[in-house]
């Protein structure tokens, strides 16, 4: 990928994280990477297309981000899931923000990178807690990936430094246990 795209990426999430998605044009995208007039348009011929760009780079930059960590224990899971929500919501709270803006605004075949992440997230989540608490935990997946994203969004959006750790903990135990 050449610079000048990664440079028109990185500057439209953070345009659409701290202005939201209307502030998206490619003439904005050009100043906030200060790239000159037109270098924008020229990776991403339409709006439609910027948007399906952006979508594409984060959910490559958060699987990136995400790795996947050994998880052998409930306290594993509990720091795991903690860590990640603290990075989404503090150094990458903007992205997270336009994920969320994203989410609202663009089509269904434009989010389907979010959308399979997200899948592929629950999935990760369900195969720990079928090791660690068995079928009736995994089956409890979708309640502590709510929790989780409930949370992350208090956090952006209400109050950054609500706790992450006690809350997260408190998710996994009455996931683990009903």
């Amino acid at each position: 990928m050449s610079r000048t795209r990664r440079q028109a990426l990185d500057a439209a999430v953070t345009l659409i994280g701290t202005e939201g998605i209307r502030a998206l044009t490619h003439g904005r995208v050009d100043a906030a990477a200060s790239l000159p007039p037109g270098s924008t348009s020229n990776h991403f011929r339409t709006r439609a297309a910027l948007i399906a760009g952006v979508i594409e780079w984060m959910a490559r930059q958060e699987r990136s981000d995400a790795g996947t960590p050994e998880i052998t224990s409930r306290d594993d899971l509990v720091g795991a899931l903690t860590r990640m929500i603290a990075l989404q919501s503090g150094p990458l709270a903007g992205r997270t923000r336009a994920r969320y803006a994203l989410f609202l605004e663009a089509d269904e075949d434009a989010t389907a990178p979010l959308r399979e992440q997200r899948i592929g997230m629950e999935m990760w989540i369900r195969s720990i807690l079928l090791t660690l608490g068995g079928e009736t935990a995994a089956r409890r997946a979708p309640f502590l990936m709510a929790a989780g994203e409930g949370l992350l969004l208090h956090r952006i959006t209400v109050d950054p430094e609500a706790p992450i750790e006690d809350v997260i903990a408190r998710a996994v135990d009455a996931t683990l246990t009903g």
